[in-house]
């Protein structure tokens, strides 16, 4: 019987997103299919992570969890993987995830592949290389459990009506993990949706020519509705706009309904994060900008002058 696990991340608002999308692809490939969650909100999470796939939750609700970095969880796990030996055990690509898998990594010495876009068996997975343009087979091999990071937006989750066992956990943690502590936690206000969950986005890049003139996506974000703001690395690095705007290869993410590319000229880094909208459209006075190849539809011209006439176009359009 083969025995599929995820990691699955728990939020004060309940399990995050990323742990629903590997449920989704955990049920194709697995008989038995398991969650592992860890901190304080875990077990009020089971009943959601069961209607996703999880036929067991095992559970630990100890503030330690979210007090400290990857050392504990990776700690427990371990202890976890050695009793009930699953085949493979599926990870976000958060910074916490990746923090807890490499260290479990170094505890089992088994196969550890990030960057996954896909996994098509217990010993077998795909990732995407130049921008998305070519598709990549890996095979798995070692000992198991093999350890994969995915890729967000690469599943879609989907309920499947179950529920799940709740298993607690109580792991004695050593004082020797606990040293490392989260201090402070800061969280961005943002208003309207978040950029993963956006129907449209709209990210600005060099183009905008000053960081200032990010206001005019703003506008034309709450003239859209249900719209959210992002940006490219070059602006990011730039300081123009904060790390939690960037879409692309070491940013997020999305899969929008429309993706609005304002002065982002189209490197690789870039696609890979934006590739997947449903509808590209983009705005650059330069022709030859390798974002119009992908574009839909595309516009020639300076986004400073493009994009205020677009917002008092659908103003006037929705007064």
């Amino acid at each position: 019987m083969t025995k599929v696990w995820v990691y699955a991340e728990v939020t004060p608002e309940g399990p995050g997103s990323s742990a629903l999308e590997l449920l989704a692809k955990a049920r194709s490939i697995g008989d038995e299919v398991a969650a592992v969650a860890l901190g304080p909100g875990a077990t009020a999470a089971a009943p959601t992570l069961g209607e996703h796939g999880a036929a067991r939750v095992f559970a630990s609700d100890d503030q330690v969890y979210a007090d400290t970095l990857g050392q504990p969880a990776a700690h427990t796990l371990h202890a976890l993987i050695q009793e009930h030996r699953p085949d493979l055990v599926l990870f976000s690509s958060s910074y916490d995830a990746r923090d807890v898998a490499g260290r479990l990594q170094a505890k089992l010495g088994t196969t550890l592949m990030s960057n996954a876009t896909d996994v098509t068996n217990t010993d077998a997975a795909q990732t995407q290389i130049f921008g998305g343009s070519r598709v990549v087979d890996v095979a798995l091999e070692g000992t198991a459990p093999r350890l994969v990071l995915v890729r967000p937006k690469s599943f879609v989750p989907e309920p499947s009506g179950g529920s799940a066992e709740v298993v607690p956990v109580d792991t004695p943690i050593p004082d020797e993990l606990t040293t490392v502590r989260r201090v402070e936690r800061h969280e961005e206000i943002a208003a309207g949706p978040r950029l993963e969950d956006a129907k449209v986005v709209i990210a600005g890049g060099r183009g905008l020519q000053d960081p200032s003139n990010f206001k005019l996506l703003d506008d034309l974000a709450a003239a859209i509705g249900d719209a959210a703001v992002g940006a490219s690395r070059a602006v990011v690095d730039a300081g123009w706009v904060p790390y939690s705007y960037q879409v692309g290869q070491t940013g997020k993410t999305v899969k929008p309904e429309v993706y609005i590319a304002v002065g982002i000229s189209g490197a690789t880094q870039h696609i890979v994060g934006m590739k997947g909208a449903k509808r590209i459209i983009a705005i650059n006075k330069d022709g030859d900008a390798p974002i119009f190849r992908l574009a839909d539809l595309g516009i020639v011209g300076d986004a400073l002058a493009v994009v205020p006439k677009v917002i008092e176009e659908i103003r006037a359009r929705r007064s």
